[in-house]
């Protein structure tokens, strides 16, 4: 309705030129629009004039009238809209096409409404753009399927955390915090068997870290860092393994020559040249060429 100070004024206008647009009623004498008109005329003693609507939408009508004759945004249009939707037979699609509006602004203002209503009720008074609504709504969307997420993966991981969360014993990110933390010293735990497995493999004698872990000697991030330099110590070993098997590989050659030519005084030559260690090498590769 109009405020008292509008009506009056309405009434003062259909007073001195009479009613524009006749007040609207449906086959049963139902208002289906022109109650500010209706009540201008009472004020003003006029006899309002009235016709009767015959078509087959009268909800879509009134939606109709009220739209076009208010100065409305765009985005308070596809709120109204979206508002009415659960008053008219149309689908969103129709309601777009009809109206002049984008589908997707018409979506977003579906989803404002279903999220926030009371959001929904500021855009459409125009306190609010829908883009601000509807990034608002996004925001808490996210804010909540991340919580949602949190929980999940405490149900799945730790039912025991979940389980103090649900009864408020625990905050969900104190919860979330020790999950963490849990599957941090397991990742670390694993990490550290599989060196010490290796380390067994290779034929090593020291104390298995996870021993020493459990007589309180070392933290698992300390025997975390242990495990790790022996990994990369082997790694470089193996590195440096490699590198001289290849040298000793692509110099087979000489090594044959050596062997061929076994007790001459070229052999001698060759060994007496050469470190202690070097000629005990050289003399056992020999034997194998």
């Amino acid at each position: 309705m109009l405020s008292e100070d509008e009506l009056h004024d309405l009434a003062e206008s259909i007073k001195a030129e009479g009613q524009h647009e006749p007040i609207i009623l449906d086959a049963d004498g139902i208002l289906l629009d022109g109650r500010n008109r209706l009540a201008a005329c009472e004020i003003a003693g006029v006899e309002p004039s009235f016709t009767t609507y015959t078509g087959t939408d009268p909800k879509g009508l009134i939606l109709s009238l009220n739209l076009y004759r208010r100065h409305v945004t765009k985005g308070q249009l596809a709120m109204i809209v979206a508002m009415a939707r659960f008053f008219s037979e149309h689908s969103l699609r129709d309601h777009a096409k009809l109206h002049g509006i984008s589908l997707t602004r018409i979506s977003n203002a579906t989803t404002v409404l279903k999220h926030a209503p009371d959001l929904a009720e500021q855009v459409r008074t125009g306190t609010l753009s829908l883009d601000a609504a509807y990034s608002t709504v996004q925001e808490h969307k996210k804010r909540s399927a991340a919580l949602q997420a949190q929980h999940d993966r405490l149900r799945e991981h730790a039912p025991d955390l979940a389980e103090q969360v649900t009864e408020g014993l625990i905050t969900l990110d104190d919860a979330t915090a020790a999950l963490d933390e849990r599957q941090e010293e397991e990742r670390l735990r694993k990490r550290v068997s599989d060196a010490e497995a290796l380390r067994l493999a290779d034929g090593g004698t020291a104390p298995p870290l996870t021993q020493l872990v459990e007589q309180g000697q070392l933290t698992w991030h300390q025997a975390h860092q242990d495990a790790e330099q022996f990994l990369a110590d082997r790694r470089d070993a193996i590195h440096r393994a490699r590198q001289a098997l290849q040298l000793i590989a692509e110099n087979w050659a000489a090594v044959q020559e050596l062997a061929a030519r076994p007790d001459t005084p070229y052999a001698r030559d060759i060994l007496d040249g050469l470190a202690p260690e070097a000629r005990t090498l050289a003399q056992s590769l020999t034997t194998l060429a």
